[in-house]
């Protein structure tokens, strides 16, 4: 599965015929037939309808936990720092027709069945996301240690490549049963998930990515060079070898699921979802009057970022203080903020988390990323050079400091977007520093090497556009990465919205978010923590799921992740 994933030998028994999902392996609850049950999410008693819900950040998660607490008849209330959509940010070029760059998330694989239930409700057209070596792509230039390489399959690159993808291949079925877990998956077989899932946990939980590579039989029969050529250009998506000192549970969990495969791209921009959401009145909604949306409850703005949530004045519930200093009170709050804010950026009471939680929130490891974006006059890279009958430009990855680049086609007669570098970690960190002017003119110079005739300066217009995720102070971050021994900090974040044995003063507080998701990084995990929060939320307003469509609260005694001891 080098680069494109598509090449991944699918084993002889698989049901190949039904699709691999993001269920599971952890919690293998179908968030995707809870959504579509027409029995809906559950309900509450009456007596609760109206009530007000504290909902602290318009990502995502935020924008799906308010949107299903409003058609159950519930009031929230969201605050916003800065934008509704979070890291689902489509930063329009000035003077680009509405041409946009994707500056969070930016592809999507279909596995995301949640997440996709969204994109179906509010009308969203996606498209294949031009990964290396995908049809979308074209070509691929890989550049590594100054030797060039021009591909349109894995067939066209050296021999090198095909034996780094049939190692990845073999360390993935004897290290971790991958083919017998995606047949499980396919097959939505959740008792034999738990069976080849549970006993890699403590085996692998405080095994690096690179330990695993490293110690597999399939790696050791090969140099250097292979494991190199491996963390350079990576699968999926391009080079991980900043993931490599990441818990390799991290990695099965994106490969199990195909998260790094066929990956799309949301026509327009990813930030529509949020928004449409926050627009959208839905249909068989409970309490409020037909065309109720969030837009309409907060007259069409949220409410100003939090600086401050006390506990309430009867010793339950949460007192939020927003930036202007205005007060209010609720019974319940959801924290759909990057977590690390509750300390760093918020006045949070120490006594609303338990000193495991916090423990569990302070150890969570955020991944740095950096991207920078140029708008060109054309989609210029498709023009054919005459001599050699090659795309002009192609995707590329390279182990210069633009790491990987990537041509986005809005069309013949748009402008065209090149994302001139995405970068993670220490490849990130190295843009940090740099205003948005130098890091183009670097990137320019490294792309330079790669492609001497080019004269992509030429086609350029506008102004370029940058993010450092970490450099964000609402962010401070782009997302999750475990380090090894940090499964049981996950288990803590994930499993904070079952809420039974919780004293009364923490009850009711919900963290959401793909930061506390098993699916570090991909909005599915986003989504579904949202789907976790309202189940919770039910429970604690006493009503509950429908019998027909039980939901993640009921479910979690069956399906609940393992859990290690200290």
């Amino acid at each position: 599965i080098v680069m494109s994933g598509a090449s991944r030998v699918p084993h002889p028994e698989s049901q190949a015929d039904e699709p691999v999902t993001l269920l599971g392996p952890d919690f293998p609850f179908g968030y995707d037939h809870y959504l579509q049950h027409p029995a809906g999410l559950g309900a509450v008693p009456a007596s609760a309808h109206g009530a007000e819900i504290a909902v602290v950040g318009a990502g995502i998660s935020g924008i799906v936990t308010a949107y299903e607490l409003m058609k159950l008849g519930f009031r929230p209330v969201i605050y916003e720092a800065e934008r509704i959509g979070g890291r689902l940010r489509s930063e329009p070029f000035h003077d680009g027709a509405g041409t946009i760059a994707e500056l969070g998330a930016m592809r999507f694989p279909p596995s995301s069945k949640a997440l996709y239930h969204y994109f179906d409700l509010v009308g969203l057209e996606t498209k294949p996301f031009p990964n290396p070596l995908t049809a979308a792509a074209g070509s691929t230039v890989i550049e590594l240690g100054g030797e060039r390489h021009y591909a349109e399959t894995l067939a066209d690159l050296p021999p090198i490549f095909a034996e780094v993808e049939a190692a990845w291949n073999q360390a993935l079925e004897d290290g971790a049963l991958f083919s017998a877990m995606q047949d499980a998956i396919r097959a939505r077989d959740v008792t034999r998930i738990k069976e080849l899932w549970n006993p890699l946990i403590p085996l692998l939980d405080e095994e690096s990515f690179y330990g695993f590579i490293a110690g597999s039989k399939a790696f050791r029969s090969l140099s250097f060079r292979h494991r190199e050529v491996f963390g350079q250009v990576g699968f999926g998506t391009g080079g991980w070898d900043t993931d490599f000192p990441n818990s390799m549970l991290e990695i099965l969990r994106v490969v199990y699921g195909n998260a790094d495969t066929d990956q799309r791209s949301v026509v327009g921009g990813c930030q529509q979802l949020p928004q449409r959401l926050w627009r959208h009145a839905p249909e068989n909604i409970v309490h409020w009057p037909a065309g109720t949306s969030l837009a309409s409850l907060h007259n069409g703005v949220p409410r100003p970022g939090v600086t401050r949530i006390q506990p309430g004045p009867t010793g339950t519930g949460v007192t939020i203080t927003d930036r202007w200093g205005s007060e209010a009170t609720y019974s319940a709050m959801v924290a759909a903020c990057q977590i690390w804010l509750l300390s760093a950026r918020i006045d949070c009471a120490e006594s609303l988390f338990s000193p495991a939680m916090w423990m569990a929130m302070e150890r969570t490891h955020y991944m740095k990323s950096s991207k920078t974006f140029v708008m060109t006059d054309r989609p210029f890279w498709k023009d054919k050079d005459p001599v050699t009958g090659r795309d002009r430009m192609s995707m590329t990855l390279s182990d210069r400091m633009t790491r990987g680049t990537y041509l986005l086609d809005q069309g013949d007669d748009q402008p065209g977007v090149i994302c001139l570098s995405y970068t993670w970690n220490d490849d990130a960190q190295k843009w940090l520093s740099l205003p948005v002017g130098d890091r183009v003119e670097l990137m320019l110079h490294n792309l330079k090497q790669i492609y001497p005739e080019l004269d992509l300066r030429g086609h350029i217009v506008g102004e370029p556009i940058t993010m450092s995720w970490e450099a964000n102070p609402n962010f401070m971050g782009a997302f999750k990465g475990n380090l090894p021994g940090h499964y049981r900090y996950q288990y803590q974040l994930f499993s904070h919205f079952i809420q039974d044995t919780l004293p009364p003063h923490q009850r009711g507080i919900f963290v959401v978010g793909d930061d506390i998701s098993w699916t570090a990084g991909w909005t599915e995990g986003a989504v579904t923590t949202a789907l976790n929060a309202v189940s919770g939320l039910l429970r604690h307003f006493g009503g509950g799921a429908h019998p027909d469509n039980p939901g993640p609260v009921e479910q979690w005694a069956a399906l609940a992740p393992l859990k290690l001891p200290d």
